[in-house]
């Protein structure tokens, strides 16, 4: 099983993320919103602004602070690309 490091020193399984979106738009925030309410976000922004929303299978919501092209770089194994201090 295959780990990526999502900030702060939380991993979260590459296999089980479905999806890697930006929280700016209406419908991320939506998303965000509805899955607070039914109890299943999972915060690893560790109090920093949140900059990318990982779904799961098991359609958990994670929010990290790093970048969107930062967590994609990590989860397609492109570490050239991964230019934030937090690169594992």
């Amino acid at each position: 099983m295959k780990f990526i490091n999502i900030g702060f020193g939380n991993l979260v399984a590459a296999e089980r993320v479905v999806a890697l979106v930006s929280p700016e738009s209406a419908p991320a925030k939506r998303l965000v919103q509805e899955a607070k309410e039914a109890g299943r976000v999972i915060d690893c922004s560790g109090g920093k602004k949140t900059r990318a929303i990982l779904m799961t299978d098991s359609e958990h919501v994670i929010l990290s602070s790093l970048e969107t092209k930062t967590v994609s770089a990590r989860l397609s194994g492109d570490n050239e690309n991964d230019t934030s201090e937090d690169a594992v």
